[in-house]
């Protein structure tokens, strides 16, 4: 089955095309702002894990090794289409027009960090591994029954493809074409299980076959197939022809949050290795050098730029009103029962909040 669904890629790890049909679309603007966003995502990533170490955020999920997979993906979205993200994706909803300042709320455990920019349509992050997989599906087909040009995205990791929600997702969108993009990060371990532990199936791409629906799989480092095969897939759900299961074979080099080792369960040389020879930016910087459009005074300048923008949002977060605690008993209900109001009372007593 595996031989049905071998990896695609358009750029190798040294930084050549090995798919020339696609060389003239490279255009020298596009690539840049690849570079830019991968980039600054990174940036974000590492800048948010300082934080939690020194307490200033919660626990953490980070993505570094990931930056192709989410910006090639998040770069294909047109701006009224749909991203369903998971606790994982924010370089993706980041790179769709975020608020940096709440992403980072979000990992400070505040509401409002739920909130998109106006016009966005970018639901909370999924924390129950693949609950927002149905949720795009539907979305999807609201659009369709709409009447609208408008798709939507699907984050999940390999993971997600054991729980029910994957399948009734797929099969729902599938039944009803509904203009949708499942995309499968696939960093070959959900927390500490390998692949191979996890499904008998080769590939997750095959999955795609129980729902009629076409099924990729890709090099999740290389920006350019991410890019373009998303576009692909999109196009197919904007022309009414249905829903598409990408699988993007990535890794990540870190924890799978702040709160895990993964050193107790995975060989950290692989890490060491794979930052060396699959890095989805330094393959970009090697595609860059061999083009002779590597420009080290441009691309430190968008570095600095990240920086500067990263470190704004991080002084907007910490200087936002602090929290109301009666706010986690105010909406459990639309009307409090007596339960809830006891319990209210008695918390804001004990923190000295009420009489």
């Amino acid at each position: 089955m595996e031989n049905h669904f071998p990896i695609q890629r358009i750029l190798d790890e040294n930084g050549n095309i090995v798919s020339p049909e696609y060389k003239g679309k490279l255009t020298e603007k596009l690539v840049q702002e690849f570079y830019k966003q991968m980039t600054r995502i990174r940036i974000f990533d590492r800048k948010a894990i300082s934080l939690q170490r020194q307490g200033r955020i919660g626990t953490y999920a980070p993505f570094e090794g990931q930056e192709a997979s989410q910006v090639g993906t998040a770069a294909a979205l047109e701006p009224n289409d749909w991203m369903f993200p998971t606790y994982r994706d924010h370089g993706a909803a980041m790179t769709f027009g975020h608020s940096l300042r709440n992403i980072l709320l979000f990992w400070n455990g505040r509401n409002e960090g739920c909130i998109p920019p106006d016009g966005k349509k970018i639901f909370p992050p999924g924390i129950p591994i693949a609950t927002q997989i149905p949720h795009a599906a539907g979305a999807a087909f609201a659009e369709r029954k709409k009447g609208t040009a408008n798709a939507a995205i699907a984050y999940f990791g390999d993971g997600a493809t054991s729980e029910g929600d994957f399948h009734e997702g797929l099969n729902f969108a599938s039944v009803f074409k509904a203009p949708v993009v499942f995309f499968n990060q696939n960093n070959q371990y959900a927390i500490s299980v390998p692949i191979h532990k996890q499904m008998n199936s080769k590939t997750i791409a095959q999955k795609a076959l129980a729902y009629d629906m076409p099924g990729v799989r890709i090099d999740g480092n290389d920006i350019f197939i991410v890019y373009f095969e998303t576009l692909k897939a999109l196009e197919r759900a904007r022309n009414g022809e249905g829903p598409t299961l990408i699988e993007a074979v990535t890794w990540r080099y870190g924890a799978h949050t702040t709160a895990d080792d993964p050193s107790k369960y995975r060989d950290q040389a692989e890490s060491i290795n794979r930052r060396q020879e699959t890095d989805p930016i330094l393959r970009l910087e090697r595609w860059m050098k061999n083009e002779g459009i590597y420009n080290e005074k441009w691309m430190q300048a968008a570095e600095e730029e990240a920086s500067a923008e990263i470190d704004q949002a991080v002084a907007e977060m910490e200087n936002f009103p602090p929290a109301d605690p009666a706010a986690i008993f105010d909406h459990v209900f639309a009307e409090p029962t007596w339960q809830i109001q006891q319990q209210k009372e008695e918390y804001l007593k004990q923190i000295g909040g009420g009489k």
